[in-house]
């Protein structure tokens, strides 16, 4: 599998998911939107992990640099 995320990016998602993931855990928001949110951050620090993003497919988008 090619990466597609430059290093910015990757960065970005990791900080977004974090926070978003604190949310969830410190209790600052509750009930479906909580869990939403936890698992978006977590797929967010899931693809920065491994530098892909499929929803960047359909669109011929890469953030990484040549």
């Amino acid at each position: 599998m090619f990466q597609n995320m430059g290093l910015y990016d990757r960065i970005i998602r990791v900080v977004v998911g974090l926070v978003l993931g604190g949310l969830y855990l410190g209790g600052v928001v509750e009930g479906t939107t909580a869990i939403v949110l936890f698992v978006i951050g977590l797929v967010m620090i899931a693809t920065s992990a491994i530098g892909f993003c499929p929803a960047y497919l359909p669109f011929k988008i890469s953030t990484k640099g040549k």
